[in-house]
């Protein structure tokens, strides 16, 4: 089995400027999503993404394969992540042949640990290539949010009782951005990595599941490494 980890990247950042090349304890963001796949069976080559030559350039030092700048139209702000992901997958099977699974990183979940990877492609393996995505533990349960009608509140799903405690509602997972597994076919087909038969990878563990965006989810992240072995260097 062949899988291809595609690292995508953009320079122009606007809530958090440059973070993708910015030190985050002992080294550049985007780097941490290289490290942790590299020497794993399947991955056959660390490919990134990027239309920003610093970025290119901090990605292939650390290790990745970075051949070319990504097209202006992909990207801008309005650039589909799936069709960045297509013009990567096409260009890769082009050069090196055929591969059997597409795994994207964000360089924005940086704490995703090597198990949580290897969890996630044995899914694929064993699940004979279903796409496979990251989830975690709702932040807040669907139950327990409201819409705003007029001054009123409503409950945003209208057959919900609100008043279920925490310990009788169901368990609710949203997808963390983590992790992103599918095979070349049903991402061409589909053009989502978000399939009805998609195999959950359920990420229990909190700072694996943090998805940086703003200067807040930066400043959330050093804390991290202030604090816990996150960062073996």
């Amino acid at each position: 089995m062949r899988i291809l980890a595609l690292i995508t990247a953009r320079g122009g950042s606007k809530r958090a400027p440059g973070k993708n090349i910015r030190q985050l304890g002992s080294r550049p963001l985007i780097a941490w999503s290289i490290d942790i796949v590299k020497d794993i069976p399947y991955i056959c080559d660390i490919l990134v993404s990027t239309d920003d030559l610093t970025i290119a350039t901090v990605a292939g030092n650390a290790g990745a394969l970075v051949p070319w700048l990504r097209p202006a139209e992909l990207a801008t702000d309005t650039a589909a992540s799936v069709d960045v992901c297509l013009h990567a997958l096409d260009w890769y099977e082009g050069h090196s042949g055929k591969i059997d699974g597409l795994l994207l990183l964000q360089p924005t979940s940086p704490f995703r640990s090597r198990n949580t990877v290897l969890r996630g492609i044995e899914l694929f393996r064993a699940g004979k290539h279903r796409p496979v995505i990251g989830v975690c533990p709702a932040k807040s349960h669907p139950m327990w949010c409201f819409r705003i009608e007029g001054e009123s509140l409503r409950p945003f799903m209208n057959t919900v009782k609100v008043e279920l405690r925490s310990q009788d509602l169901p368990a609710a997972y949203m997808v963390n951005g983590a992790f992103y597994l599918i095979s070349p076919d049903d991402l061409r087909n589909l053009h989502s990595f978000i399939t009805d038969d998609a195999l959950p990878l359920v990420i229990d563990e909190p700072q694996e599941c943090i998805d940086i965006d703003s200067e807040w989810d930066w400043k959330m992240a050093e804390l991290i490494c202030s604090l816990s072995d996150v960062d073996p260097g």
